[in-house]
């Protein structure tokens, strides 16, 4: 793709009405935001206070230590304010992207576990979600997820936050942190109960295990998206039975060379994804972290499958038919999408 034409296509991704689906909270913090943080909790953090030294600060030599620094900058917010404050920016951040939609995984056990009362944690981020939709035109939905590295008692706690203090933006439940050395067996029985509430199921799977992480995530938690699904390439019959079933997986291009689950981007198996024929959407997953942004994992993705606009476009209505949104929304969404290809014709 030549340089111009690669011009073209960013300027045709970042006017694009766009979808997210896999995309966390704190995670998607700006600089400006978690430095601001960092600077209110002076002398009580290690994250730095400085905008530009949080780009070194976001170099992950392992997935261990990349949840080792998300988890530094989940302990900035630590009250209710710092929780509406960093849900609306981030709101700000998608609207400026074109994002119309984004379904937000949210950890709601950390919060809780930092002091915040769950119904203050509640009414945060719902006055956040309404004033995002009114004033800038994002609709946000939530995903409460358990983090896995803290065990039962998380589990525990972000299911009764989910069930008893159910805010109005919640349509999913969520299993996200490390794999390694956590089974997804353990997680059943709140998925059961999640699942039985009518809440749908989205966990985390075969980004730094292999596929039989993702089949323990179908048959155990009953999954309807995958969060990730990076290594479901490797197992023939896994590819069968989501492309069969038609499971989205929610790849995240850019996060993957980040936490170094895969080495290149040009090893990325997004490419082989799609040629088997999976149902693939794209995400950003934890932007700032990353140096990235939704317009970015699409240009990636357009580069990695050889795509033009009229394949970006499908990749977008891929997302948002994969989504939870109500289908008077999803038809709109389209619409929009199919609006902004038919009027395209390039920068002048």
């Amino acid at each position: 793709m030549s340089g111009a034409t690669r011009t073209g296509l960013e300027a045709f991704i970042a006017g694009m009405p766009k979808a997210e689906l896999h995309v966390h909270h704190v995670g998607s913090a700006s600089p400006a935001v978690v430095a601001g943080l960092a600077a209110r909790y002076q002398g009580q953090t290690s994250v730095p206070t400085d905008p530009a030294e949080l780009a070194k600060y976001f170099e992950f030599t392992d997935f261990a230590h990349f949840i080792q620094v998300y988890l530094s900058v989940v302990d900035l917010v630590r009250d209710a304010e710092d929780v509406r404050a960093l849900t609306y920016g981030v709101a700000a951040d998608m609207a400026a992207q074109n994002i119309r939609y984004a379904e937000l995984t949210v950890t709601p056990y950390s919060s809780v576990r930092r002091g915040i009362p769950g119904e203050a944690f509640m009414e945060a981020i719902e006055d956040a979600r309404k004033a995002a939709e009114a004033e800038l035109g994002v609709v946000l939905r939530w995903c409460f997820d358990i983090p896995g590295e803290a065990g039962l008692e998380s589990a525990e706690i972000t299911e009764r936050l989910a069930l008893d203090l159910r805010p109005e933006g919640l349509v999913s439940f969520g299993l996200g942190g490390p794999e390694i050395g956590v089974p997804r067996s353990q997680f059943q029985p709140y998925f059961d109960r999640a699942r039985a509430a009518g809440l749908h199921s989205v966990p985390h799977a075969g980004e730094a295990t292999g596929p039989q992480t993702v089949w323990d995530a179908l048959n155990l938690l009953g999954a309807e998206r995958i969060g990730h699904g990076t290594s479901s390439v490797q197992d023939p019959r896994l590819v069968d039975h989501l492309g069969e079933h038609r499971i989205p997986l929610e790849v995240c291009p850019t996060s993957n060379v980040a936490t170094r689950v895969v080495p290149t981007i040009e090893e990325h198996p997004i490419r082989q994804m799609v040629e088997a024929g999976l149902f693939v959407t794209v995400n950003s997953d934890d932007p700032p972290m990353f140096g990235t942004d939704l317009n970015h994992e699409y240009a990636v993705a357009a580069e990695l499958l050889d795509l033009d606009e009229g394949g970006v476009a499908e990749l977008a209505r891929q997302g948002v038919r994969a989504s939870f949104l109500e289908d008077a929304g999803k038809r709109r969404l389209l619409a929009e999408i199919d609006g902004h290809l038919a009027a395209w014709s390039g920068p002048a």
